[in-house]
């Protein structure tokens, strides 16, 4: 590619991430971001909240409920996103835009196999395994009713991840950003319409998700498309690669694995909570959620982080990928601090939001699980960004090792804990597991060599 298509290219593509103050460059491309998943995350708080607002405690906890099957098939886009992601940014900061473009294809080739096989496998699989977390006979058939509708929009949930995977890549926060804003406040509009205007109960919750979700996706692949299109380079760009399809499987099946195996492993504590009956399940339904938020709000910043090492490393410059986990590091503890106030002092009025004041026990389990977990996210923060540099530097042995000590430790733990002390001991298990991944994962970050 000559000098003048260079330029018009990183124009285009918005951000290099390999120039700059690591500090200021690394803040304002990850802020967006953080947006970003605040929106997605709407997704799920919307349903959680117009089920249990609308239609009842046993709505709230179908979905609930539900959320931990789904969470296997985001692990599924997620991985797919990671790799794509990492990939093309090493592409992008080397300036092989060639390859970035094969990669891109690729990615879209293959993560279309893997939905399908995944949509199969769900309607095959789900009902079985929502018997198998003892499911309450009141929840089940809307817990049901929720999957298959979600499982038909998996290609939407796929495409778009690795849409936003590309845009980060290439530097670009903003463009999710705005999608998001978007479908997200269309998302809670149209909750409100099917469930308490067409009165279309447990289904109309789910429907709506699929149609903004689908939205978001076509619009952000014709962007994704049309800014690659714009792209001009000396050879035509292979449709497909084995050799690439590998480096992003390298990438890709670790962080697959990860968020699979959390799945499960909430999975079997699902189990164990919901033999505590609904008031239990409703109220852990409507906690979870909002911790969900915090959560996968700094996993998407220590994405963030793997996109700027990911490019700094494709560039020959790993001295700037020091003082870009610095900047991660003060980035989410500068988040925390309100965060964990909210939720210890208002916890209460965010959980009323889901639930009806007379749901005593609902409430109380809710405002105990966001009372001992909350604290512990600067913790869990600092593990998220580490393990954001590990996977960008391709970190991945090290990365899973840590992520599957705190997964077994947190379920051994939750079914150890509930027996001596009851639901309280299944929420003590998370603040162990994370503190323990996070002095593994930082232990790891001193051993990197780049």
């Amino acid at each position: 590619m000559n000098t003048l298509n260079i330029k018009k290219a990183h124009k285009t593509l918005n951000k290099d991430l390999t120039v700059g103050d690591p500090q200021t460059v690394l803040w304002k491309f990850c802020l967006p971001m953080f947006g970003s998943i605040i929106f997605q995350q709407l997704y799920n708080i919307a349903d959680s909240l117009v089920a249990g607002r609308f239609i009842g405690e046993n709505a709230l906890a179908a979905v609930g409920n539900s959320y931990n099957v789904t969470l296997i098939f985001i692990a599924f886009a997620f991985g797919c996103n990671i790799g794509c992601s990492v990939i093309v940014s090493q592409f992008f900061g080397a300036k092989d835009y060639r390859q970035m473009k094969t990669a891109v294809y690729t990615t879209l080739i293959a993560s279309a196999v893997l939905c399908a096989v995944l949509m199969l496998s769900g309607f095959l699989f789900c009902d079985p395994l929502l018997a198998q977390m003892k499911t309450q006979p009141e929840i089940m058939a809307d817990s049901a009713l929720y999957m298959d509708i979600y499982i038909l929009g998996l290609p939407f949930l796929f495409f778009y991840n690795i849409a936003t995977g590309i845009f980060s890549a290439l530097g670009d926060s903003r463009t999710p950003f705005c999608f998001l804003a978007f479908s997200s406040t269309a998302n809670i509009a149209a909750d409100v319409l099917f469930v308490s205007g067409f009165h279309m109960g447990i289904a109309g919750v789910a429907w709506a998700t699929f149609l903004c979700q689908g939205a978001s996706c076509v619009l952000s692949l014709i962007l994704v498309l049309k800014r690659l299109g714009e792209i001009k380079v000396n050879k035509k760009a292979a449709v497909f690669s084995t050799v690439l399809l590998k480096k992003l499987a390298v990438i890709a099946i670790p962080s697959i694995l990860q968020q699979s195996f959390i799945s499960v492993g909430n999975i079997l504590i699902q189990r164990v909570i919901n033999s505590f009956g609904i008031s239990v399940t409703a109220g852990y339904s409507a906690a979870v959620k909002l911790n969900n938020l915090v959560i996968t709000s700094f996993t998407t910043l220590g994405n963030g982080v793997s996109n700027f090492t990911a490019q700094n490393i494709g560039a020959g410059l790993p001295d700037r990928v020091k003082s870009g986990r610095r900047a991660g590091l003060r980035l989410v503890w500068c988040i925390c601090i309100p965060i964990v106030l909210m939720y210890v002092c208002f916890g209460k009025y965010l959980l009323l939001l889901f639930m009806d004041a007379a749901s005593y026990e609902a409430l109380r389990t809710g405002q105990q699980f966001l009372w001992i977990l909350s604290p512990f996210y600067f913790v869990v923060s600092a593990k998220l960004v580490t393990d954001g540099v590990l996977r960008g530097a391709g970190a991945m042995k090290a990365f899973m090792a840590a992520t599957f000590t705190d997964l077994i430790l947190r379920v051994l733990l939750a079914f150890c804990f509930s027996n001596l002390f009851g639901a309280v001991g299944i929420w003590c298990a998370w603040p162990i597991g994370w503190t323990i991944a996070t002095g593994m994962s930082v232990y790891f970050y001193g051993k990197i060599r780049y």
